[in-house]
């Protein structure tokens, strides 16, 4: 009689207790690719340099990442980290511009969208330049246009190849207004400077390069090299097309379409990058 009432108060005891939950998959564990829908083991994305193995599709990276893919291991010595972005202007539309700033210093772990340096690609000595989409979409305000200048400069008197990496879908920041659209002049006229002494300049256009950015310098590059598929241009395809009220050509904007009609010079997988950019800066010489 006593074993059966230990049994049922046991029996009673599990029955109270939650059941054990299903162990699931850990998160981040699969992705799913924009450009071909398949479900993918994120970390092949992260050995082919944030790829897709099944359709090559480019995700966005971050400029560290930049770094690290095209940089030498441990020889990137960064320039100016110190300088941050005023709010000259007191500008506010949903939030203050120097909270808007606060937040993706947070967010980004950067002062503002660009980083430069100076370091090694393959053993070559270069100065180099990368913005970053996720600082304020990578746009152009004075911090970006002035260390962009600096690094051209440097690269002037250093005799090194630059090189500037673009991810800026924001173009000139308007939250600065005259004040960013001054970087797009500044910048240019220093590259025009770089040229007349025989600089040599790759401009490397990722997804996306547009506005300000794309009209200034990351067009005037003496070899610019492009992603996969990237979209590149001043004005978005949707804005073009209300303006215009034509229908736009197939591909219209995309790394394919410029290089079919002569607007960059190579389409490079990320990949090939860091071996493309040693084999043109040898070639040229520099």
């Amino acid at each position: 009689m006593k074993e059966e009432m230990d049994k049922e108060n046991e029996m009673e005891q599990n029955s109270s207790e939650e059941p054990r939950k299903k162990r699931g998959i850990p998160e981040g564990l699969w992705i799913r690719c924009p450009g071909c829908q398949a479900t993918i083991f994120s970390r092949e994305t992260t050995k082919r340099g944030g790829t897709c193995p099944q359709c090559d599709y480019h995700w966005s990276i971050t400029a560290r990442e930049r770094i690290d893919q095209i940089m030498d291991e441990g020889t990137f010595e960064e320039w100016d980290t110190d300088m941050v972005s005023g709010d000259p202007l007191q500008f506010f539309d949903r939030i203050s511009y120097s909270d808007r700033i606060k937040n993706d210093q947070l967010h980004t772990g950067m002062k503002d969208a660009v980083i430069t340096g100076l370091g090694r690609v393959r053993a070559r000595k270069v100065a180099f330049g990368v913005t970053d989409s996720r600082f304020i979409m990578g746009s152009m305000g004075s911090v970006v246009g002035e260390k962009l200048t600096r690094a051209i400069e440097r690269a002037q008197e250093q005799d090194l190849p630059l090189i500037i990496v673009s991810g800026s879908g924001g173009g000139a920041r308007m939250h600065e207004g005259i004040f960013s659209l001054m970087q797009m002049a500044k910048v240019s006229a220093a590259l025009a400077r770089f040229h007349q002494k025989g600089g040599l300049f790759i401009s490397v256009l990722t997804n996306p390069t547009m506005g300000g950015v794309a009209a200034s310098f990351a067009s005037l590059g003496d070899l610019i090299f492009a992603e996969p598929k990237a979209l590149i241009g001043f004005a978005g395809p949707r804005t073009i097309k209300a303006a215009i009220h034509l229908e736009l050509p197939k591909g219209f904007q995309t790394s394919e379409f410029l290089l079919e009609h002569g607007f960059i010079d190579r389409i490079v997988h990320r990949m090939d990058l860091q071996s493309e950019l040693a084999r043109a800066i040898d070639y040229c010489n520099k």
